[in-house]
């Protein structure tokens, strides 16, 4: 990290893993030094260095030049979110929403350019820092051992796509594959059934969020377990010693319990009594379903991306969103970049239609292009209270929201992700996401990987340092090196 933030030590730190990305009941207890530290840390200015253009929207509001003061600034652009919105808004014709029976490639890709290369080089730092020799599992925070299965997977990405791009030899990698799947295959499971929501990544104890000692069984998340199963198939695809592996991996648990009916379901524990509920909600629903297909598993209706979509306007671009919200159903039905982006980078868009991501990453570019505030937003840890929210385009009937999971906003600390700028700009390679990537690598770089963000309102960046972040990155730039959806390069083919 920077010199101007430094982090408690190890021994005090609670930040928690947040890795079930639409299921996790974050509770995270805060030190009261770290959070007069925390708040000393957010009164100080950053060194900004950014391409000409990128600048312009967040000069430092003691500055001259600045127009209008930072307060007055985001008063203006609150107000043009507000007004961005229209409902109904404009649907995608029914005859441009099939999925793409050949997988989407994007321009521009193939060899790394040097700064492409360097920014795989840093994000890789963070898994050499956070790699536990005791279990093959990594911190899903930095410095914090606990992690979700969301994060795990996230490691395997980057582990991979560190071999790939030679930053790892070939027996390192297959050390440390063999000892995460050798982990993933004996470890301790929700009541016998499947991994537990979080785990002690050195312990392999099963913890709540923001844990490390207490035993606890929280649950389970099928999402979480989605993506996983994509991650299992591209290593026992691409790498055939280590098919009987993977294959260990997903005998261990009980995966007929992550369906029902054709949809996915997770468990959570609420006041000792276990709920057994339908997850997921347009986007992650998808992408994480796609997953659990290439393992057999019936989910045919968490695949169906149309039958609970509407449509809203944000800044002139009709963007999907899940009927199902909060108040109808009890879940918040997010609009993130995330999932599409790891839908387009890992299966082609095979979950989701391509056309669905085109508009969200249009609404952002528009909201830029209107507020001059460069945006790639999606959910992610912060460096504050409350540790945890999901910046999204819409959730719940509101435009450019940024919320905890329990409907608390916070859209002060809307940040530009790291990921998905960089993720953003490998699939589509436009001038705007040029402009992300550039602004990426100006402002959130720090001594062990990629920081998570930049918040707007503060401007500053987000500080965080974590595992899926650093992997989203480095399998993005494995995407653009090797030119074709991550599981087609694998071989990885449908059940």
């Amino acid at each position: 990290m920077s010199s101007d933030f430094q982090p408690p030590p190890k021994s005090l730190s609670i930040l928690a893993s947040v890795g079930g990305v639409l299921t996790a009941a974050i509770a995270i207890a805060i030190l009261n030094v770290w959070s007069k530290q925390l708040s000393k840390t957010s009164l100080e200015k950053p060194k900004i260095s950014t391409s000409q253009t990128a600048s312009a929207q967040l000069q430092q509001p003691d500055k001259p030049q600045r127009p209008v003061s930072s307060a007055k600034q985001t008063e203006i652009i609150a107000s043009l979110d507000a007004k961005s919105l229209v409902l109904p808004g404009k649907p995608i014709p029914k005859n441009h929403l099939t999925v793409a029976i050949i997988p989407y490639i994007a321009p521009g890709v193939g060899k790394l350019t040097l700064e492409e290369t360097r920014t795989a080089r840093q994000a890789w730092l963070y898994f050499q820092r956070n790699w536990n020799d005791e279990t093959g599992l990594v911190n899903s925070v930095d410095g914090f051992a606990s992690v979700s299965m969301w994060d795990q997977t996230a490691a395997i990405a980057a582990l991979v796509s560190a071999r790939e791009l030679n930053i790892v030899p070939m027996a390192e990698f297959e050390a440390k594959m063999s000892k995460m799947l050798k982990t993933l295959a004996s470890m301790p499971l929700y009541k016998g059934e499947l991994p537990n929501k979080v785990y002690n990544a050195k312990t392999l104890v099963p913890v709540n969020y923001g844990q490390l000692e207490k035993r606890e069984e929280i649950g389970w998340s099928a999402i979480d377990l989605g993506r996983m199963g994509i991650w299992l198939k591209i290593v026992g695809a691409k790498y055939p010693q280590m098919r009987s592996q993977t294959a260990a991996v997903w005998k261990h648990w009980q995966v007929k319990r992550l369906t029902k009916n054709g949809q996915m379901y997770g468990t959570a524990v609420i006041k000792g009594k276990e709920q057994y509920n339908q997850e997921g909600r347009l986007g992650y629903e998808n992408y994480a379903a796609y997953g659990l297909k290439l393992w057999g598993l019936d989910v045919k209706q968490a695949l169906d991306y149309q039958s609970h979509t509407a449509f809203v306007d944000l800044y002139g671009e009709g963007i999907p969103y899940d009927r199902r919200d909060y108040k109808n159903s009890g879940a918040n039905n997010y609009v993130l970049s995330e999932p599409y982006i790891l839908d387009g980078i890992e299966t082609g868009f095979q979950a989701l239609p391509k056309t669905y991501a085109d508009r969200i990453l249009a609404a952002q570019a528009a909201r830029y292009q209107a507020t001059k505030q460069l945006t790639a937003v999606t959910e992610d840890n912060l460096d504050r209270s409350p540790y945890f929210v999901y910046s999204s385009l819409f959730v719940n009937g509101k435009a450019w929201a940024t919320i905890t999971d329990t409907q608390q906003q916070h859209n002060d600390l809307r940040f530009l992700s790291a990921k998905a700028a960089i993720g953003w700009h490998v699939l589509y390679n436009t001038a705007y996401t040029q402009q992300l990537f550039d602004f990426v690598q100006g402002n959130l770089k720090s001594k062990d990987g990629w920081y998570n963000g930049f918040y707007e309102s503060l401007h500053q960046p987000n500080k965080t340092l974590t595992a899926n972040n650093n992997g989203v990155i480095l399998e993005s730039l494995l995407y653009k090196q090797v030119g074709q959806p991550l599981t087609v390069w694998a071989g990885v083919t449908q059940f």
